[in-house]
Parts: C-alpha cells; sequence; structure tokens
C-alpha cells in the first residue's frame, strides 16, 4: 500500500536541545517508517521574526546535522532548504490571494506570539506565515501534518486554502489531516521559561557530558529544598520532570528520597546529568560521525533539494495548467 505523505520542519535557529528531541524529533523518527516524509528546513520563516540573516546558512546545516544525529534517515526522508526551492515562494504568492487578512488575524497562534514576543507591529511575512507554511506542505501534496494542538490552527488554514484553490480552479491539493500529537513540555533548566538557547537555559544535543552535568548543577529545583534533608516537593522541581522522561524506572524512588529529604538536590542532579548523558551518547557519537564528514551532509542536503524541486516543479506545472496560466 502507498505510503501516506507527511510534511514536517523547524526554523533553523542553531543546534537544537532536548526540548526539540522528546517534542518533535523522537516523533517523526518514529513516522519515517510509517509514511513518506519530508522535513524542511523553513528557513524564510526566520525572517519573520529576525530580520537578521548572516547565521542562517550555518544554522540550517547545524540543524540538519542534528536530525541526522538522533537518527533520521536521508534513505527514507527528503530533506530541503525552503529558499532553494523557489515554487515555495511561487504557491505562496498564489494562495495569498484566496485569504483575507481578517481571517489571518484571527489566528490564535500568530496572537500568542505576538504577546509572547512583545511585538508591537506585525510584518507582512509575519502575518502571513501560515499561508507560506500552507503553500510549504500543499507543493508536496502532504497528506498528514503531525502537529501539537497549539499549531492545529494552521493546518486548518491549510485546509481552508486546498479547498479554495481547488473549489475556483480544478483539484490540485489534498486537505491535509492534521496527526496531533501530544508532545512532552520541558521546561528550560531556570524552571520557568520554556527550552531556549538564547534563554542559555538548555540542554543542546550537542552538548559533551561535563557541560551537561554543569548545566545541570545550575539548574533551578525546589526553593524550599535548601538543604539535603529538607523535605522537598518533586512536583515544582524541573529536575524531576527530565528524570521522568530519562530515568523513568528510578521516579518513585526518587519521588520518595525527594519528600522525605533523605535525596539530597546534589546527587539527584548528578543521576539526572548521568541518564541524560547516557541517553544523549550516540546522538552525540553520530553528531561528531557528520561534524568529521559534512560533505555527506551537503551531499544528503543536495539530493533532496534535487528531488524536492522535481515534485515542487510538477505541482506548479498542475497549478498554472488549471489556472491557464501556463
Amino acid at each position: 500500500m502507498k505510503k501516506r505523505k507527511i510534511l514536517s520542519g523547524m526554523r533553523p535557529t542553531g543546534q537544537l536541545h532536548i526540548g526539540h528531541l522528546v517534542g518533535a524529533l523522537e516523533n517523526w523518527l518514529k513516522l519515517q517508517d510509517e509514511y513518506q516524509s519530508y522535513h524542511l528546513i523553513a528557513d524564510y520563516h526566520v525572517l519573520t521574526t529576525n530580520l537578521e540573516s548572516e547565521s542562517i546558512y550555518k544554522d540550517s546545516i547545524e540543524m540538519l546535522i542534528d536530525w541526522l544525529a538522533v537518527g533520521l534517515d536521508p534513505d527514507k526522508v527528503l530533506f530541503f532548504r525552503q529558499s532553494q526551492i523557489k515554487e515555495h515562494t511561487e504557491l505562496f504568492l498564489i494562495f495569498s490571494m484566496l485569504i483575507t487578512s481578517n481571517r489571518l488575524e484571527r489566528n490564535p497562534t500568530l496572537k500568542d506570539q505576538v504577546r509572547d514576543l512583545n511585538i508591537s507591529q506585525i510584518i507582512y511575512g509575519h502575518l502571513g506565515y501560515p499561508v507560506l507554511q500552507a503553500a510549504d506542505i500543499l507543493l508536496y501534496k502532504g497528506e498528514v501534518v503531525p502537529v501539537g494542538e497549539d499549531q492545529v490552527p494552521h493546518v486548518e488554514i491549510t485546509r481552508e486554502l486546498a479547498r479554495k484553490f481547488n473549489n475556483q480552479y480544478g483539484t490540485v491539493f489534498p486537505e491535509p489531516d492534521a496527526l496531533l500529537t501530544v508532545f512532552p513540555r520541558l521546561l528550560g533548566t531556570d524552571g520557568v521559561s520554556k527550552m531556549s538557547k538564547s534563554l542559555n537555559n538548555a540542554i543542546l544535543l550537542s552538548d559533551k557530558p561535563e557541560i551537561v552535568e554543569q548545566r545541570l548543577k545550575k539548574a533551578v529545583t525546589d526553593p524550599q529544598k535548601l538543604r539535603k534533608n529538607d523535605p522537598g516537593r518533586p512536583d515544582v522541581c524541573v529536575i524531576f520532570s527530565y528524570h521522568k522522561k530519562f530515568n523513568p524506572g528510578e521516579v518513585d524512588e526518587i519521588r520518595t528520597g525527594c519528600e522525605s529529604g533523605a535525596l539530597g538536590c546534589v546527587d539527584c542532579k548528578r543521576n539526572c546529568a548521568s541518564k541524560i548523558n547516557s541517553y544523549l551518547a550516540p546522538v552525540l557519537a553520530r553528531r561528531v560521525y557528520f561534524e568529521e564528514n559534512l560533505p555527506k551532509v551537503l551531499d544528503i542536503l543536495s539530493h533532496g533539494e534535487t528531488e524536492g524541486r522535481k515534485i515542487a516543479s510538477e505541482t506548479m506545472k498542475e497549478v498554472r495548467s488549471n489556472m491557464l496560466i501556463g
């Protein structure tokens, strides 16, 4: 039976962290065997919130290395940069004629970003980024989009645009389904904010064991547990949340020790660092391999972009034919 197509992507902002691993990449690993998978390096999307572009290429390569290091298989998946397949922007332009600004302003994810980033004025590209996302997905006739609950509104906009185009010009695009995935959310080591490299509260997939240990040493724990014998509250401690992911076999024991005061934070952090390092060891080894074999990484990217252009070109031939403009 023919596999259904999925497209997923990330904005390239540099090396990835364990939040990306548990929030998306582990899911992608499962899906690459079940679906025909396309993974997009969304480099144009970076510009919606940051016009600085000098690091985009380097960050794109770093992100691709992390994708390969966690086990995404170039024999099963195509990887490509949005900017290198010009049909993305052509389809974006066409789709932008099929949706109103009022509809885009109702996008709840946009409202959240404006609030979180304290944006005073929304640029046109930011308002329209769900339209570019729709072009990213439908250019490859994506049928399934793996997303968290907060991204479902984007998939709905994609479905609306596919439907509007098909009704206006004749059927070209599928209406993709959202593959809703419950992503674990890992807070950063500050225990407050979402894990982010820019906030210096992240554990990177590329961190060596001693760096992981240093980051966890500085991690914020239960403010009421000041000394080893003080009873703790594991459910308010970010280290305990890491144990639940990377050390599930000891969670009950750690909870009991923390709540009784028998387990001190120093020992708890050391144990957690050990488990994270064991978990990341094969990822780190593969990352070193790809760093030392950069031409192989660039060949993988070049192949993905060549194949992506072929698919995108065929889709746009259909689009222009149906619109009577090509």
